[in-house]
C-alpha cells in the first residue's frame, strides 16, 4: 500500500552518539527504501539530545555530524530526502508550546516510552521536565511536516499515538482541520537485542554494533556475544530462540537456507558458539564495509555534510513555517496578518 501512496514521511534520530544496527534494522532501511517512492524528512533532533544532555552540549553538536554522516554512508540521498536540524527550526518550539495545553501531565508521567527510559537512564526522582514533555516536542516534528507516516520501532508506538490524541484535540478545540494523524510503519523484522542479550540495543547500556565500527572493534564485540549460557560444550543442544547471535543472522544473513540448516545443526547439537559467530562477523563485515568506506569518504569533508544540512533545513522551514501559520490562524494568533 505504502508504494502507491502519496506520503509525507517524517523520522529522525537524538544525535547522542553514531548510529547502530538497532537503528539500520529498526528504521533506517525503510527509510533508504521509501525515499524512492516517497516525500521524505529526515530530522537530526538535537534539541530533544538536550533533554538529558543539557551539561554536555558539545556532545550533542559533534554528534550531529556523526549521524549525518551515518545517514548519507547508508544510502540517504540528500536529492531525494530532506536532511535537516531539529534547532534550525524554530516553528517546532513554538508548536510544541501550544501543544504542551492540549495534554496533561499525568498523560505523559504515564508514557510507557518515557517510563522506560526514565529508569533506564537512573533518573529516580530528578527527571529533566524537558525529557518528560519531549513526547510533545516528537509531537510537534511529526504535524509540522503534515507526516502520515512515520517509520519507527515497536517502542515508538506510543510517541504516535501520543501525537494522534494531540492532533484530534486541536482540530476539535480549534474546528478546523489542520493536523493530521500520522501512521507507524514497523519493521518486519523484530528489534534487535543488545549484544549481551538484554532486550534493547543502547548507547547508554554500551552494548551496540554501530555502523562506524572498525573491522577489529566488530570482531571483537561479536566474539563477546552473549550466547545461549546452557550451551556449554559443543556437543550439548543450543537454544536458537533468545540467542541474540542468531537474531542478528536472521535480520542481516541472506542465506535464509543455510542459515536453517545451522539452526538445525545447533539445536541438535555438535555445533560451537564460534563457528556460529565466526559466520555471523563475516556477514557483519561485508555488510558494514561498504558502508564504513562511504563514511570515511565523507568524513574528509565535514564542511560539506554540514552544508547539505543547512540546505535540507532551509526547505524543511517552508513546510514547517506554512503549517504554523496555520496553526495561528486557527487559535487566533494571526495577528500580523
Amino acid at each position: 500500500m505504502y508504494l502507491f501512496m502519496k506520503t509525507i514521511i517524517l523520522t529522525g534520530d537524538r544525535p547522542t552518539g553514531p548510529l547502530h544496527l538497532g537503528h539500520y534494522v529498526g528504521s533506517l532501511k525503510n527509510r533508504v527504501e521509501l525515499q524512492e517512492t516517497m516525500t521524505q524528512y529526515v530530522m537530526i533532533a538535537d534539541q530533544q539530545a538536550l533533554t538529558d544532555n543539557a551539561h554536555d552540549p558539545q556532545k550533542v553538536r559533534e554528534n550531529v555530524l556523526q549521524v549525518a554522516l551515518d545517514y548519507l554512508a547508508v544510502g540517504i540521498d540528500p536529492a531525494k530526502t530532506t536532511i535537516c536540524i531539529q534547532s534550525l527550526l524554530p516553528e517546532l518550539p513554538e508548536l510544541t508550546l501550544y501543544y504542551l495545553n492540549l495534554v496533561t501531565w499525568n498523560r505523559l508521567k504515564h508514557n510507557p516510552t518515557v517510563k522506560q527510559e526514565i529508569q533506564q537512564k537512573g533518573f529516580g526522582e530528578a527527571v529533566p521536565a524537558g525529557f518528560m514533555v519531549y513526547p510533545v516536542s516528537q509531537a510537534a516534528d511529526i504535524t509540522a511536516f503534515k507526516a502520515t507516516l512515520v517509520p519507527v520501532g515497536e517502542d515508538q508506538l506510543p510517541m504516535i499515538e501520543q501525537t494522534n490524541e494531540i492532533v484530534r484535540h486541536f482540530n476539535r478545540i480549534y474546528k478546523r482541520e489542520v493536523l493530521v494523524e500520522a501512521k507507524a510503519m514497523i519493521p518486519k523484522t523484530g528489534r534487535l537485542p543488545g549484544t549481551d542479550g538484554k532486550a534493547k540495543m543502547s548507547k547508554s547500556l554500551g552494548n551496540c554494533i554501530y555502523l562506524s565500527d572498525s573491522t577489529d572493534v566488530l570482531a571483537k564485540k561479536v566474539k563477546s556475544m552473549y550466547t545461549d549460557p546452557g550451551h556449554l560444550r559443543v556437543e550439548d543442544p543450543g537454544k536458537v530462540e533468545g540467542n541474540p547471535v542468531f537474531t542478528y543472522l536472521d535480520a542481516f544473513d541472506p542465506d535464509k537456507a543455510g542459515l536453517e540448516e545451522m539452526k538445525a545443526h545447533y539445536m541438535r547439537g555438535g555445533l560451537g558458539d564460534m563457528v556460529v559467530k565466526k559466520r555471523l562477523l563475516e556477514i557483519l563485515e561485508a555488510f558494514l564495509t561498504p558502508i564504513r568506506t562511504k563514511r570515511e569518504a565523507l568524513a574528509k569533508d565535514p564542511q560539506a555534510v554540514m552544508k547539505i544540512l543547512l540546505q535540507g533545513s532551509e526547505r524543511a522551514r517552508k513546510a514547517t513555517s506554512a503549517t504554523l501559520k496555520e496553526v495561528r490562524q486557527a487559535m487566533c494568533l494571526d495577528y500580523l496578518v
